[in-house]
């Protein structure tokens, strides 16, 4: 249960910075910033073997932070057609 909670609120705080470095925060709301939080850690886990499924560290919330934006880059790329 303690890991759960853990991981929404790393999530959550990782969403919302990515969101912040891509300029799409007004865009998104609490839940959406979750979601991106966390699909942003599995993406870092598969290219640097790290994220918020380790331990929580500097480094893995960096890598999480990379795979967040990551994320809502190619998110944007498909429904603008352009990276901001």
């Amino acid at each position: 249960m303690v890991d759960l909670i853990i991981w929404l609120v790393v999530g959550g705080v990782v969403g919302w910075l990515a969101s912040m470095l891509m300029r799409t925060d007004a865009q998104q709301g609490i839940i959406l910033n979750i979601v991106v939080g966390i699909i942003g850690s599995v993406i870092a886990s598969y290219l640097f073997g790290g994220g918020i499924n380790q331990a929580i560290t500097v480094t893995t919330f960096a890598y999480s932070l990379v795979g967040a934006v990551i994320l809502l880059a190619v998110v944007n790329l498909v429904r603008r057609g352009v990276v901001r």
